[in-house]
C-alpha cells in the first residue's frame, strides 16, 4: 500500500494508521490480485479518513481497517448484485474469448454499438456466434484488432507479457507514475472558484468526509463509477450525467449508482444547463477515452483554466498518451493486450482474473486521488489534476506488487459484506463498500435510482 499512497502525496507516516485483515482464499490468481485490491482499498480508506479528521477538526486521523472478505466481495460487487432475485448478466454473447489463424482476441459488444460495429467490422451484419467463429479462425489476431478498432469497435489481441513489454503503448505507460499530478496552487481570482462549501464537520458518527462536495460524475461502466460510488457513500453529492442517447446497462447501473443522482443530457444542445452543472461542481470526474470530451471544451486543461480551483479526475484504459491513447478499451480487453490472459491461463488457452480487477482498483485509486485533492485544497488552495489509467494499473499488479502471506483468518464466504434493501429499481442484495474506517459510514444513504430518472441540477442549499 506504500507505493499506491506515495503515487497520492500521502504523508508516509500515516500508513501506520492502517490494520489490514489477511484471509487466505480471496481473489485467488497467479498474480498478486489480492495484495493490489487490498492496496488500493485501503489508499482510498486512508485518503477518506485523513480528509474527515482535517474537515472535523480531529487531533489524529481515524483508524483503518481494510479486511480481504470485504476487499474481495466488493471486487466482484457486479456478480453479487440482485435486482428482485434476479441474476445479472455480466457479459454479452460476442464479448468473449475467439480463436484466430495464428493465436486469439477478445472483443468487448456488451453496449448495442459496440456490437454493430464489431460485426460491421467482419462484414457481418446479421452475424451471430457461430457467423463470428468461422469468420475469425480464418483471420490473423492482430488483423482483426485493427480491423474492429479502425470501425469503431472494440476487440483486442492476445500478447504475452514479453510482447506487450516491447510494444510502443506498454513503454509510455511505464513511463508514467500510477498517479500522475498537475498542480496549481494559484489563488483563484476570478471569483468563480468552487469552494469546500462545510468549513468543518461534526466529530459525531458518522464522519462523512465529502460532505457539501459536488461531484460531477462524467464516467460509464465500472472504474469511474466505482470511484463516485465511494465519493458518495463519503457524503458527496454526486451526479452522473450521460448523453440521452446512450443508456447504461441496468444492471452495470444497479451496481454503481448507490448514493448517486442520474440524469441525461445533450451536451450540443442543452450546454446552458450544463453549464450551470458545471459552474455549481467541485469535482469533475471523466471515464471516457482521453480527447472525446475535448470538443465541448472539457478537457482536464480546459476545466481548470475555466474554473481556477477545480479538482479534475480523469480515467482512461490505455493512458492519455502513446499510440493508443485515443482508444476506448475496457478491463477483459487490458487484462489481453498486457500479457495478464497469458499468465492467469496460457497462449493456448488464455485466461482472466478473478474479478475485474483493473476496474476496481482504479477506481477505488481515483477516489482516493480526489480526496486527498481535496485535502490538499484545504490546506493550499489552486486546481488539482489527477489522470489514472486500467494499464497503468496492469502494469503495477505484473511487476510491481509483492505476494503477501495467505493469512490466518478464514473466508467463508462474502454473506457478512452483503446487503439488502428496497429502491427505486426493486429489491436489491448488493455487496457492501470495503471502505472502512473509524466512525466512516457502513453504507450508502440510498439506493440507485433509474438511469436518467432525475433532474440535471443540483439539488439542497450547500451555504458555507
Amino acid at each position: 500500500m506504500e507505493f499506491a499512497w506515495e503515487a497520492l502525496g500521502g504523508d508516509p507516516a500515516l500508513v501506520s494508521r492502517v490494520s489490514p485483515v489477511v484471509r487466505g482464499g480471496v481473489l485467488r490468481a497467479r498474480l498478486p490480485v489480492r495484495e493490489l485490491a487490498r492496496a488500493c482499498v485501503g489508499a482510498c480508506a486512508l485518503a477518506a479518513a485523513e480528509l474527515g479528521a482535517r474537515r472535523a477538526g480531529l487531533g489524529e486521523v481515524p483508524r483503518v481497517r481494510v479486511d480481504d472478505g470485504a476487499v474481495g466481495t466488493a471486487f466482484v460487487s457486479e456478480r453479487h448484485l440482485l435486482v428482485d432475485g434476479r441474476a445479472p448478466v455480466t457479459f454479452a454473447p460476442l464479448s468473449r474469448f475467439w480463436r484466430t489463424a495464428d493465436g486469439w482476441v477478445r472483443t468487448h459488444a456488451n453496449y448495442p454499438h459496440h456490437r454493430e460495429r464489431l460485426l460491421t467490422a467482419l462484414d457481418l451484419p446479421d452475424g451471430e456466434v457461430a457467423d463470428l467463429e468461422a469468420v475469425l479462425a480464418e483471420r490473423r489476431a492482430l488483423e482483426v484488432e485493427e480491423a474492429v478498432y479502425a470501425a469503431g469497435g472494440l476487440a483486442v489481441a492476445l500478447r504475452t507479457p514479453e510482447e506487450w513489454a516491447a510494444h510502443e503503448q506498454a513503454v509510455a505507460v511505464r513511463r508514467r507514475p500510477l498517479v500522475e499530478w498537475e498542480r496549481s496552487d494559484q489563488p483563484d481570482r476570478s471569483g468563480s472558484a468552487p469552494r469546500a462549501r462545510v468549513p468543518g464537520l461534526s466529530d459525531e458518527p458518522p464522519l462523512l468526509p465529502a460532505t457539501g462536495v459536488r461531484v460531477l460524475d462524467l464516467t460509464r461502466v465500472i472504474a469511474g463509477p466505482v470511484a463516485t460510488r465511494t465519493l458518495a457513500l463519503l457524503g458527496a453529492d454526486v451526479l452522473r450525467v450521460d448523453p440521452p442517447g446512450m443508456p447504461e446497462i441496468l444492471d452495470q447501473h444497479a451496481d454503481t449508482g448507490f448514493g448517486k443522482r442520474s440524469a441525461t443530457l445533450d451536451l450540443a444542445s442543452d450546454r446552458g444547463a450544463f453549464e450551470e452543472l458545471l459552474a455549481g461542481a467541485d469535482v469533475v470526474v471523466t471515464g471516457y477515452r482521453p480527447g472525446a470530451l475535448d470538443r465541448f471544451g472539457l478537457s482536464p486543461e480546459a476545466l481548470v483554466e475555466r474554473r481556477p480551483g477545480l479538482i479534475v479526475a480523469q480515467l482512461s484504459a490505455w493512458g492519455a498518451y502513446g499510440p493508443w491513447s485515443g482508444r476506448q478499451g475496457f478491463d477483459s480487453l487490458v487484462q489481453v493486450a498486457t500479457g495478464i490472459a497469458a499468465v492467469e491461463g496460457s497462449v493456448e488457452q488464455p485466461g482472466t482474473l478473478p474479478a475485474q480487477a483493473l476496474d476496481h482498483g482504479t477506481g477505488y485509486l481515483l477516489a482516493a486521488a480526489v480526496l486527498r485533492a481535496l485535502t490538499e485544497r484545504r490546506e493550499g488552495g489552486g486546481s488539482r489534476v489527477a489522470r489514472l489509467s486500467l494499464a497503468r494499473t496492469a502494469a503495477w499488479l505484473t511487476d510491481g506488487i509483492a505476494y503477501g502471506p495467505e493469512g490466518a483468518e478464514s473466508y467463508d464466504g462474502p454473506e457478512t459484506w452483503l446487503a439488502e434493501r428496497d429502491s427505486r429499481l426493486g429489491r436489491l442484495r448488493y455487496a457492501l463498500s470495503p471502505v472502512d474506517f473509524a466512525d466512516g459510514p457502513g453504507d450508502w444513504g440510498r439506493g440507485p435510482g433509474p438511469w436518467g430518472g432525475d433532474d440535471p441540477r443540483w439539488v439542497g442549499a450547500l451555504g458555507d
